[in-house]
């Protein structure tokens, strides 16, 4: 019986943090996958064979849609999970997922995203999210609570795992805790360069309105650029009504058709400020530059003149600058290749693996050497010449 156990807070939707989860997984496949509510349409398709054990909450009344509205049951799930028989926990957490409770000589070693936004980064969540007034008044006092837990969780893990150095910032100042940076995958594999390049800029996003992908409108509008935007999301019809004729709204697209525009595209242009940014990496997969804004984790991935420009304000104007200063510039397909494979999902797990073999208790040992085999048998050829790159930058 394995002696690891994956958390995840929840598989609702598909994102940053369930391609950390399903890297988890390839990393320990016979590992049960912990999690409050797993909505089976929404797991990647590489997880729908996974053991994965929910709470109780799977059961309750229109979690698909009231998911949120349930925020205060989290916690009581998390807590509820019986883990006591395992060695090793790994949860990949931005809310609830840190505050399982384990036996007191099991290791925990979290992966955190952030630290949970609704609470300690409330006005950019509600910003995120398009709350109304209503909802803007009741939930400071909902949240107080919610708060008091999380400063108690934040103390389960043995060791965090941040995705950038700003996250580790982060959870320095709200927990008071130390954190290693190791950057999320990427699946390289997932994109091909193409000789062809067209003459249209890219958004690839979720559409919601802290994105600022209306920066991205309004200067391509301003130019005369063609613009494509795959994605779909709350903000659409705000964002259709701002669109010139020379841009594109493509909705949710497969992977075959996100390499397509990602491989042909002149750049991404990515206006919005993350947290870490996976899109700028994976167009870099592709072959194609970035044009980001100077903020958030794209300050960690983008090498400015190399991989991409940045613009400094938050405002089309400052955006159309760039656009035109980056038109002067010419781009090597294989050196942004190169700089996205720093990134892939092999280098992740090994690093992981690395790391968790470092921690983990001795009765883990086998486990983690099996899945370390696994890894360099498949693989090898290709992780150490990413991992020297990596290391040499």
């Amino acid at each position: 019986m394995s002696k690891i156990a994956l958390v995840h807070d929840y598989f609702i939707q598909m994102g940053g943090a369930e391609r950390v989860a399903l890297a988890m997984h390839d990393s320990f496949p016979s590992a049960p996958i912990y999690t409050t509510v797993a909505l089976q349409h929404r797991l990647p398709h590489q997880l729908r064979g996974a053991d994965i054990r929910t709470s109780a909450m799977q059961r309750l009344p229109g979690i698909e849609r009231l998911f949120r509205e349930y925020f205060m049951l989290y916690p009581l799930a998390v807590e509820h999970f019986d883990l006591s028989k395992y060695d090793l926990i790994f949860s990949s957490s931005s809310g609830y997922a840190k505050g399982v409770r384990r036996r007191r000589d099991a290791v925990h070693v979290c992966y955190c995203h952030t630290p949970m936004r609704w609470v300690w980064r409330y006005e950019d969540y509600v910003a995120r999210e398009s709350f109304g007034g209503a909802a803007r008044s009741v939930l400071p006092l909902a949240l107080w609570g919610l708060r008091k837990w999380d400063l108690r969780a934040a103390q389960q893990p043995n060791y965090y795992i941040a995705n950038s150095q700003l996250v580790a910032r982060r959870i320095k100042q709200v927990y008071g805790r130390d954190a290693i940076v190791i950057p999320p995958p990427i699946d390289v594999d997932r994109f091909q360069p193409s000789s062809d390049v067209d003459d249209y800029y890219l958004v690839l996003s979720r559409l919601a309105s802290y994105k600022r992908i209306d920066l991205a409108i309004e200067a391509c509008k301003r130019l005369n650029r063609r613009l494509v935007i795959i994605g779909d999301g709350p903000d659409r019809k705000r964002l259709e009504a701002l669109a010139g004729p020379k841009t594109e709204f493509l909705g949710r697209q497969p992977d075959s058709m996100v390499n397509y525009y990602a491989s042909r595209c002149r750049a991404l242009l990515f206006p919005g400020e993350e947290d870490f940014g996976m899109v700028p990496l994976e167009v870099n997969a592709a072959g194609r530059p970035v044009i980001a804004y100077r903020g958030g984790g794209a300050v960690e991935t983008v090498i400015e003149g190399v991989t991409g420009i940045f613009f400094d304000k938050p405002e089309s104007a400052a955006l159309e600058t760039a656009i035109e200063e980056f038109e002067s510039h010419f781009w090597h397909q294989q050196v942004l290749r190169r700089h996205a494979e720093k990134f892939d999902t092999r280098v992740f797990a090994f690093r992981v693996l690395q790391f968790l073999s470092s921690v983990a208790p001795s009765s883990c040992a086998g486990e983690l050497n099996a899945g370390a085999r696994l890894l360099a048998g498949n693989v090898a050829a290709r992780v150490w010449p990413r991992l020297a790159i990596a290391r040499a930058s």
